[in-house]
């Protein structure tokens, strides 16, 4: 019996010590990312050819709240190019690089990839119970769809470097998906400049410094982008309620995957409806399985815009 424990061990142990080795167990290239954008973008420039990418964190899941499992962890060590966006909520991905062998996976840090941007609070909002010392920069820079033609470039200038025999058709696809998002970028502009007001309320976080700075909007909103908080004070609610009388806005926002709660509250004592603003952070299951695009969204925000804006 004992021979057998020790075989048992033994064997254990060698199975760590293989799965703390890169797997070669296919020829294909694996694109590993930590949220939904990054997924999307990697997977426009891949197009049709042989390439596979994973999603680590699960369709409907809040990103701020997401912590990476042993399997998740190898899948990065596994992979060919791996992206992830950087601050406050992926923390935990600076020990991992420590230990990555940066010859045989390719980094992308969606940050690195545009100009930054502070956190602030905005006048109204709910301050965090702690306050930070270090200067915070506003990680969710691909709600401007400029910033996100820089990240599409990157991936495809790491994923052309990696595979130059298919270097054409990256380039190809890379270029199709930035013309879609000029298209947008154009559309956007459009209907801010031939708007009534400028200004957006979110009974919600809000995750769209980038957007509204690269538009020249301004807004209002219970929250910042990356707080943890979910119910908001009466004074940040009566704040926003009377944002909502002075500015005569059509509709109160929230962003997707939201309960909805505060922005309820807002509007029912307002008269106005509420609308989901996507910031792209995440999707649901059954909108992940049809394929949804982060085209698909800021089309939908377009028209969003069109009606909070007149």
């Amino acid at each position: 019996m004992k021979k057998i424990i020790n075989i048992v061990i033994v064997l254990g142990m060698c199975l760590l010590l293989l799965s703390g080795c890169k797997s070669n167990k296919s020829n294909s290239l694996v694109i590993v990312t930590t949220n939904f954008v990054g997924y999307d973008f990697a997977r426009a420039v891949v197009g049709d050819e042989d390439v596979e990418i994973k999603m680590l964190l699960k369709p409907g899941m809040d990103a701020h709240q997401y912590e990476p499992t042993p399997k998740d962890i190898k899948s990065i060590n596994d992979a060919d190019i791996f992206i992830y966006v950087g601050g406050e909520s992926e923390e935990w991905v600076s020990d991992i690089l420590e230990d990555l062998d940066s010859d045989e996976t390719k980094v992308i840090k969606m940050m690195d990839s545009v100009n930054l941007k502070e956190e602030v609070i905005k006048e109204g909002m709910e301050e965090e119970a702690e306050e930070e010392e270090e200067t915070e920069y506003d990680e969710h820079v691909w709600t401007s769809p400029k910033n996100a033609i820089l990240i599409v470039k990157e991936i495809e200038d790491k994923l052309s470097s990696i595979d130059e025999d298919n270097e054409e058709a990256y380039e190809e696809n890379a270029e199709n998906y930035i013309s879609k998002l000029n298209k947008i970028d154009e559309e956007i502009r459009e209907v801010v400049s031939n708007s009534k007001r400028k200004v957006l309320i979110f009974g919600d976080r809000f995750p769209l410094r980038y957007f509204v700075d690269e538009y020249g909007l301004d807004y209002y909103a219970a929250f910042p982008g990356c707080s943890s908080d979910t119910e908001a004070s009466a004074k940040t609610i009566s704040f926003l309620i009377d944002k909502v009388k002075k500015e005569k806005v059509p509709a109160v926002l929230k962003i997707e995957l939201s309960s909805g709660k505060i922005a309820d509250t807002i509007a029912s004592e307002t008269g106005v409806s509420v609308k989901t603003f996507y910031a792209v952070h995440n999707v649901s299951a059954d909108e992940f399985k049809d394929g949804k695009t982060y085209i698909d969204y800021m089309n939908e925000n377009v028209k969003v815009l069109r009606e909070v804006l007149n």
